[in-house]
């Protein structure tokens, strides 16, 4: 592909958001920013919701994931769901009757000043690496497709990444968010359908055919019962695709501020339980996408890549038709992009919400706050990127990456605690509490195989690391 091409419909593609962020964002303010006045349609950011939840990592990754795991993936969906429901019947009634615009006010009130901080802390720790990992791997795409061959170099190719997110977030925040999300999701799942129609029509399938074709594949097992220490046994893929969810998702300020933007709990509900349904069949097309990539593969005699999350991307920029392969640029540009400015608006409102107390400051005071702190995380997020790139180690990237992810279990244990005791703690002592279970948690999947006769810990190692975190602040609790 011309990078000449793939640079002039990324460029029309943002010149789009850009649009929409003008048309969304007037005569906004912080309310607007920040809670988008709670005048969402619920069925746009059930929408939304769907490119959301699903990065440039998992656009890419989840049919490379089906040549090794098949469609086991589905159990985590399933669990999915169940979390979402847990999410729409617990968490969001207690946001909505509390008025909450950073959902870890709630641990102000129920715990106290450093249970507060400690959680939004994790927060922000957790997206800032998370987002900036994803955006990474984004950049370095359009770096080798495009900026590469123009001599341009990557902190470059950043800088242009993080500007468009801020040219079209900086006004509006969510509200335009939910609208761009919308759009983004559109594009992410066009990409995907027409990919599956041609590599479908490519091997001579019609709808019929693509079922059995598929069904009948090496690639088709769903559900796998048989040795509780494969890690894609259905209990442990069910159970923490249900965690993952409540903590990803409803203990997550990035996933829940765009929830919060609808008009009353009900329209709220009616958001949760609409995408929790479309989830499961986005997914599933993921999946399909995967097998067909394999058994393409398989029949025009291509290698499979060392890195299976390598394959979509060869397949679509190498070896289909010049659509297929931007199609492929603009779905990942979209699904990278409808999560990381999202991100980028929630880390603002945490920071100003939860640690400069932007509410007791005068109108004029907050929006130049919100504004400064804005281009704070944009510029964070672009030095976390480039140091990602100095680390060159893709190995040592991913493991920082997954170490985020531990950082989800203490918001998992907070919660709970807080939830389902009348229990209060010593205050000033939950900061070492939650530190101490995800060294704990990490060091248990670092050696469960002798630790646990063989066992090894999955996505699961986010229910022990919460279950540590619980009893940790059992362990300092008072009546």
């Amino acid at each position: 592909m011309s990078p000449l091409l793939i640079s002039s419909f990324v460029l029309g593609y943002f010149l789009l958001l850009i649009l929409v962020s003008y048309f969304t964002s007037k005569g906004a303010d912080n309310e607007t920013f920040f809670s988008g006045k709670k005048q969402s349609h619920w069925f746009l950011v059930a929408f939304g919701m769907i490119g959301a939840s699903l990065s440039g990592v998992t656009f890419i990754s989840i049919p490379g994931w089906v040549g090794a795991t098949q469609f086991s993936y589905m159990q985590v969906v399933m669990g999915y769901f169940f979390g979402y429901i847990v999410i729409a019947t617990v968490l969001m009634p207690l946001y909505y009757r509390l008025n909450l615009v950073s959902i870890y006010s709630y641990l102000n009130e129920r715990f106290g000043f450093y249970s507060y901080k400690t959680g939004a802390s994790f927060f922000i720790l957790s997206r800032i690496i998370g987002s900036a990992f994803r955006l990474f791997l984004v950049a370095n795409v359009l770096q080798i497709l495009v900026f590469n061959q123009w001599n341009v170099p990557f902190f470059v190719t950043v800088a242009i990444t993080i500007l468009l997110i801020w040219l079209y977030t900086f006004k509006g925040g969510i509200k335009t968010i939910v609208w761009t999300d919308t759009l983004q999701t559109l594009f992410m799942l066009i990409s995907v359908g027409i990919t599956i129609y041609i590599i479908s029509t490519k091997l001579g399938l019609g709808i019929g055919d693509l079922y059995h074709e598929v069904k009948s594949s090496k690639y088709s097992q769903v559900f796998f019962f048989d040795d509780w220490n494969d890690k894609r046994h259905f209990v442990k893929q069910f159970f923490s695709g249900m965690f993952i969810t409540i903590v990803m998702t409803g203990l997550d300020q990035d996933m829940m501020q765009k929830n919060l933007t609808c008009k009353n709990i009900n329209d709220a509900k009616k958001n949760m339980f609409t995408f929790s349904i479309v989830l499961i069949f986005v997914n599933l097309a993921f999946l399909v996408l995967g097998a067909l990539l394999f058994i393409y593969a398989d029949k025009i005699g291509l290698q499979i890549p060392a890195r299976t999350d390598d394959l979509f991307p060869l397949i679509a920029s190498t070896h289909l038709n010049m659509f297929a392969g931007v199609l492929f640029v603009l779905g990942l540009i979209a699904a990278a992009y409808s999560s990381a400015d999202s991100a980028l608006t929630a880390l603002t409102t945490s920071v100003c919400v939860d640690f400069l107390s932007i509410d007791l400051k005068t109108n004029d005071k907050k929006e130049s706050t919100r504004k400064r702190v804005h281009v704070l995380i944009s510029f964070v997020m672009f030095i976390t990127i480039l140091l990602f790139s100095l680390i060159s180690d893709e190995s040592v990237i991913s493991s920082v990456f997954k170490a985020a992810g531990y950082t989800y279990g203490p918001l998992l244990g907070l919660y709970a605690f807080g939830l389902f005791t009348k229990l209060n703690v010593k205050d000033n002592w939950v900061p070492l509490i939650c530190i101490i279970s995800p060294i704990i948690s990490y060091i248990l999947n670092m050696y469960s195989v002798e630790l646990f006769n063989g066992y090894q810990f999955n996505f699961e190692i986010l229910i022990v690391n919460g279950l540590l975190t619980f009893v940790g602040l059992l362990l300092i609790s008072k009546k």
